[in-house]
């Protein structure tokens, strides 16, 4: 049992939470949910040994293994992705080589009757007894099956970590984390950069084979999935549900309806007894009972409602001028980078008002299709834009495309054009940019605020066809209902590329799966696809069994 005993977090002189306690056992799979800025991802640091909190400590058993995956991180670019990866049993086979190094030194020294000699004998006795206590690993078949199952090919295992885009090797050190077998498993938004299968395999695992989980995420089906337990950090305490996410709503809204029920009977309550004390205390005998009711006043404790968070984003796209039935029509489109082929005769075409998913693993060519459709590239085959079709693209590296030296207010004062000059404050308030937070440098904001942004640079425009690369990333769980719903609000035609099951149910109604070098088009939800891809799966596993 690992536990959080007393903890406070004070930043000039200001608690962001306080006396945070709490155990975490066996089998617990926890959700750590709150606003932005209650202290989530500090909470995690502090768990995790890379913060210190203000007061209190985190208690766990000698040998425990913490394993902690940060939203951003460093990796060295020194070695091929099998070998990083390896680097999970590093313990392991250090002792193995102290081992080695010891008995060699048995085998070779001839002081038999020196203190050194008896140190060396207790010393390779205790780490023997440690490193054959452990469950014998084949290495190289677990790592190969973890990569695998993340998403690597085998053709990847012996390039450089410094050939992969920051995604993947968040991926690699995700694999190092699944391979510790830790006894808690600490991470801070894992799916950002995960494929809907990988989303899967990661849920499997933690399902069924790691030990304690706590996770932070904006992924709502990944949380629903995994999670039996809710920790909720608001007003600088928490509350703990042993429920998991969608349950932990429900309690929380009756939480906070009984709050605000008790909090209104105190407040007329204080209203009478003030009223009174008002009315009487200039009269002699009513002065006890004056002086009782200004006492019980003194004594009494507050009623607090919980904050809730009420910064409203108020998202709504321009209307979108009429283009052709058809927005897009691709036939036999091929696509090759010198001998490396993405896909091979795709056909799509897109009718107007359609709202479509693109899906697939990372590196099947989703990305790829969209920068032809924006001409951005060069192919084989035929692709026609129908009439008028007027794109609006919002890339996956969108918001790193921001200038950072300019500030919130500048980045849209620099490209609007015509009236909307003069709403830049309340477009920009409207999307949660209000007050000092205008004048605030690119450079630190935070990925969320990042990604709104950049939103706002996409809706300065009219546009009849939308194509999105992952525009949920970053987005908490409250902004990504608010694009949702007004995606489904849109009249034109929209192209989805995303990992995020819930943030496509019930808004892509056709499905067009990217894999084995080709492109093929599912009439049905995103739901009826996962069904059958599920299906799908099972039977490659029962094919590689046998």
């Amino acid at each position: 049992m690992i536990s959080v005993d007393n903890v406070t977090v004070e930043f000039g002189g200001r608690a962001l939470f306080s006396d945070v306690t709490f155990n975490i056992n066996e089998k617990d799979r926890i959700a750590l949910m709150g606003k932005n800025g209650a202290g989530k991802s500090t909470l995690l640091k502090i768990i995790a040994g890379a913060d210190k909190a203000t007061r209190g400590k985190i208690s766990a058993p000698g040998d425990a293994i913490i394993a902690y995956l940060p939203q951003h991180l460093l990796m060295e670019d020194d070695c091929t992705v099998f070998e990083e990866t390896t680097k999970a049993f590093s313990k392991i086979l250090d002792m193995k080589a102290e081992i080695d190094e010891l008995n060699h030194q048995l085998e070779t020294r001839t002081d038999y009757e020196s203190d050194a000699y008896m140190n060396i004998i207790e010393r390779v006795s205790e780490v023997s007894e440690k490193y054959y206590s452990i469950e014998e690993i084949n290495f190289d078949a677990e790592v190969e099956k973890t990569l695998l199952g993340l998403g690597f090919l085998r053709t990847d295992f012996t390039r450089k970590t410094n050939e992969f885009s920051g995604g993947w090797r968040m991926r690699i050190e995700l694999a190092k984390i699944l391979l510790q077998n830790p006894d808690l498993i600490l991470l801070d938004e894992p799916t950002n950069h995960l494929d809907i299968e990988s989303i899967q395999w990661l849920e499997e695992f933690l399902m069924n084979s790691a030990k304690a989980v706590i996770v932070i995420s904006h992924d709502r089906a990944f949380v629903d999935n995994i999670t039996n337990r809710t920790i909720e950090i608001t007003m600088g305490r928490i509350y703990d549900y042993k429920v998991n996410y969608s349950h932990y709503l429900q309690l929380r809204k009756e939480r906070q309806e009984q709050q605000q029920k008790q909090f209104a009977e105190q407040q007329r309550f204080i209203a009478e007894t003030t009223e009174f004390i008002e009315r009487f205390k200039g009269t002699y005998s009513k002065t006890l009972q004056v002086q009782s009711r200004v006492k019980m006043l003194e004594k009494l404790d507050i009623v607090e409602v919980d904050e809730v968070d009420t910064s409203a984003l108020n998202l709504k796209f321009p209307p979108a001028p009429r283009s052709g039935n058809y927005p897009v029509i691709i036939e036999d489109l091929t696509k090759k980078y010198d001998d490396h082929l993405v896909f091979k005769d795709a056909r799509l075409t897109i009718e107007r008002g359609e709202k479509v998913a693109f899906v697939g693993k990372n590196g099947e060519g989703k990305s790829t299709l969209v920068k032809a459709i924006m001409g951005e590239i060069d192919f084989e085959g035929e692709m026609k834009l129908g009439h008028n079709s007027m794109i609006g693209y919002f890339a996956q590296n969108q918001a790193a495309l921001l200038d950072g030296d300019l500030t919130v207010f500048q980045t849209i004062d620099n490209i609007a054009v015509g009236e909307i000059r003069t709403k830049i404050k309340d477009l920009l308030g409207a999307f949660m940019f209000g007050g000092e937070s205008i004048n605030k440098k690119v450079n630190v904001l935070s990925g969320g605020e990042r990604t709104r942004l950049a939103m706002i640079k996409l809706l300065l425009e009219p546009v009849n066809l939308l194509i999105l690369d992952e525009p949920t990333n970053h987005l908490d769980l409250k902004t990504k209902d608010i694009l949702k719903d007004a995606l489904k609000a849109f009249e034109g035609t929209i192209i989805l590329i995303s990992h995020d099951r819930d943030f496509l149910d019930g808004l892509a109604d056709k499905v067009f799966e990217f894999g084995n070098k080709r492109v093929t088009e599912h009439f049905e939800d995103i739901n009826g696809f996962l069904r059958n891809k599920k299906m799908e799966n099972l039977k490659e596993i029962e094919r590689k069994g046998k």
